[in-house]
């Protein structure tokens, strides 16, 4: 398996170093470069194409809610996870909503990023409960629509409906008694569909159509 290649970024070069020492001790990744604000951020990917961006909020000359939000627009199949000191889910739901596909906080322990980030690259991490309950307050469900339209096919939007729960892969597979490369295979159907990147925009969809229970 080729090595998970990873850009961080983030203005502290005491963290960008933490976060460093950590991802090294694990051959699945491969640090490809650095950088300490959004324009940098940027640049290096354009230059580096790395899988995932470890990509810090707050940074002079461009934060990281911008840079993400460009940066998934000319590179949409690059993953980004915002680092931060807090876990309040204001900034981390912008990031969300500008493309980003999960966060994590700087000072878990070192296995808990090995484990979140391989699960990540493997696109099997569910949506955190507060970030789906953000959802459904900022997109009260359609109940005018009688009738439902969209793209998808029956098995689709049951898959959806369980991601907008916030359930996992494998959750999701236990649930609908199919595997979880069957479960992988409809999502990516499901974002190619509705031209989506990530869980926070598809609950996000699947309370505005209606589709919720």
């Amino acid at each position: 398996m080729q090595p998970i290649r990873i850009l961080i970024v983030d203005d502290h070069p005491h963290a960008r170093e933490g976060i460093r020492e950590i991802l090294e001790e694990y051959k699945e990744f491969l640090i490809v470069g650095e950088g300490k604000n959004g324009l940098e951020a940027i640049k290096l990917t354009e230059e580096l194409m790395p899988d995932i961006i470890l990509m810090d909020i707050q940074m002079p000359i461009m934060d990281g809610l911008e840079a993400t939000k460009l940066i998934k627009l000319e590179f949409p199949y690059v993953k980004i996870v915002m680092i931060t000191v807090s876990d309040d889910v204001t900034n981390l739901f912008d990031a969300l909503k500008k493309g980003a596909q999960g966060y994590l906080l700087k000072n878990i322990k070192s296995h808990e990023w090995y484990e979140y980030l391989r699960a990540f690259a493997f696109d099997e991490v569910p949506m955190s409960k507060e970030i789906a309950f953000r959802i459904l307050k900022e997109f009260p469900q359609n109940k005018t629509t009688n009738e439902k339209k969209t793209p998808l096919s029956t098995r689709e939007v049951e898959v959806l409906q369980l991601v907008a729960k916030g359930l996992s892969n494998r959750e999701i597979s236990e649930n609908l008694f199919i595997s979880e490369h069957t479960v992988k295979s409809h999502l990516k159907n499901i974002l190619s569909k509705l031209h989506l990147v990530n869980r926070v925009q598809l609950t996000s969809y699947a309370f505005q159509q209606g589709l919720m229970e």
